[in-house]
């Protein structure tokens, strides 16, 4: 029996929108490896190789900076997003009080 976590993700990530909400509902996960892993998950659908080119990075640095326990500089993951044509933003919400 093949093991495929939650669905194979990077078969699907071939538009900006799906990549956008791929990692909008990743970054709402409380924890902080849940998002860069959906980050190297959209890195190899998109190439790592295209990536180190598009970044600047190495793949090694991409690779370490995308496993998990990673504590990735917030540049280097704007960079990363930005590379992959979906920059980071921040949107206010409502604040509903309980």
């Amino acid at each position: 029996m093949v093991k495929v976590s939650k669905f194979d993700a990077v078969q699907y990530l071939d538009s900006e929108e799906m990549i956008a909400e791929y990692l909008a509902a990743a970054m709402e996960d409380p924890n902080p490896d849940v998002f860069l892993v959906a980050l190297a998950d959209v890195a190899k659908a998109r190439g790592i190789a295209q990536l180190a080119k598009d970044t600047g990075l190495g793949r090694e640095s991409i690779y370490k900076t995308l496993s998990p326990g990673g504590k990735p500089r917030f540049e280097t993951i704007t960079k990363i997003t930005r590379a992959l044509g979906v920059p980071l933003t921040l949107k206010s919400e409502p604040i509903h009080h309980h």
